[in-house]
């Protein structure tokens, strides 16, 4: 059986998402600072610049899987990639020239999720074409793992190097990490055809093809609803987290860095078990077992108390957590694109993507005012709660029948009806 080192390209193209994952991570805490201390922006302007990076996916998402389909998907990276890097100098020169405000803050981290978006629509659906079948969950697996560890270290990186040069040119680190991914995306080499231009028909034809693919395959209409829901009740609950954490847990800021770690961890070792633990029970059945764990393992959290078992509570919630979606997660996203035909491949990740992060935009308003209205205990029990009926609904679903050796389903005109 070949293996990842020998396909050509994919170390590149690893090492280009190890890379850029880093950079993310140093914005995200860039970002926060640079809004909430040197911009001094009230919580709702808070809320706005986040609000901001996720609005294109629900904007544009749908739209986003068209337009990929229609290109080769390699040259849009490396565009998405280089204009990220453009876009966030932007933001340095504008603090520089006394010009950055709120709202010229908001403009580009919304034109930064737009790219993001393309960006993410294009990378899932290139995997296919750089990996053979049967490396795809290995593939996503070690893309997984990177993002674990860039999760896991890079805010500490993003911290120290705040305090030395700044939030706003620590946004420049990331500008870098952006250059230096679509540089090493130009020299992967992998079959990357220009689409049949004869077979496109109108945009809203397309975008309909895309999500009737989606939510009326027999088993990939299953995945993708109940990940919506996952992706909307762990919202729920890790919204409501970082406070409860902190004035009711009092585990103080040092807790909050012990239980990421843990989730860092928990999601590097589920990334490397993901491809041996589905080999030995394929599909559906990982899938519905470590949904099922993913859910269960937030009760840790839930009944934790004050005390010396608080941080060890919360720690093992986030380990299990992380660990059972690091093991499904590829397993998901290896057999998405492997029954999908290339042609719908766009239009797949950026509808289940689109709605995934709509349901994160949902989520967080959402906690927070069921723990404001009635108790941060009763919103993480409304999370948990969610979180397994989705699981349960997941394993009393055709997912059952998912297997590895699935071949791709022809598309019928009566899935575009």
């Amino acid at each position: 059986m070949p293996r990842l080192v020998d396909v050509p390209g994919y170390i590149r193209f690893w090492t280009a998402s190890a890379v850029s994952a880093f950079g993310s991570q140093v914005t995200g805490l860039a970002l926060q600072i640079l809004t909430a201390v040197t911009l001094s922006a009230s919580a709702t302007q808070v809320g706005l610049v986040n609000a901001a990076r996720w609005a294109p996916y629900l904007l544009f998402g749908l739209v986003a899987g068209v337009l990929v389909d229609r290109c080769r998907r390699k040259p849009m990276m490396v565009a998405m990639d280089l204009g990220r890097a453009a876009l966030l100098g932007v933001i340095p020169l504008l603090y520089a020239l006394d010009r950055l405000s709120i709202a010229a803050l908001c403009v580009c981290v919304f034109a930064f999720g737009v790219l993001c978006l393309f960006f993410d629509a294009a990378n899932q659906s290139y995997v296919p074409r750089l990996v053979p079948k049967e490396l795809l969950n290995a593939g996503y697996a070690r893309m997984g793992q990177a993002d674990a560890v860039a999760g896991s270290t890079g805010p500490l990186i993003a911290g120290v190097l705040i305090k030395f040069v700044g939030a706003p040119l620590a946004v420049l680190v990331d500008a870098v990490t952006y250059l230096m991914s679509g540089l090493l995306l130009t020299s992967v080499q992998a079959h990357d055809p220009v689409p049949d231009r004869g077979a496109r028909r109108s945009l809203g034809r397309e975008l309909r093809e895309g999500v009737a693919w989606v939510y009326r395959h027999r088993t990939l209409s299953s995945i993708a609803l109940t990940s919506h829901a996952m992706l909307l009740f762990n919202t729920i609950v890790s919204t409501v987290f970082v406070v409860y954490a902190l004035r009711e847990l009092k585990i103080g800021d040092f807790g909050l860095g012990v239980t990421y770690a843990c989730a860092g961890l928990g999601a590097v070792l589920g990334g490397a078990l993901s491809e041996r633990v589905s080999r030995k029970l394929d599909v559906g059945a990982t899938l519905i077992a470590f949904r099922v764990l993913a859910a269960v393992g937030w009760l840790p959290l839930v009944l934790a108390e004050r005390g010396t078992w608080g941080l060890f509570s919360v720690s093992l919630a986030f380990f299990l957590v992380s660990l059972a979606i690091s093991i499904e997660s590829p397993v998901e996203l290896s057999y998405r694109q492997s029954v999908t035909p290339d042609r719908l491949r766009g239009r797949m990740n950026a509808t289940i993507r689109s709605f995934n992060w709509g349901m994160v935009a949902v989520g967080a308003p959402v906690g927070g005012l069921l723990a404001d209205q009635v108790s941060y205990r009763f919103a993480l029990w409304v999370g948990l709660s969610g979180a397994v009926i989705q699981a349960l609904v997941l394993a009393v679903s055709r997912t059952r029948e998912a297997r590895a050796a699935d071949e791709l389903e022809p598309f019928t005109a009566a899935q575009d009806s």
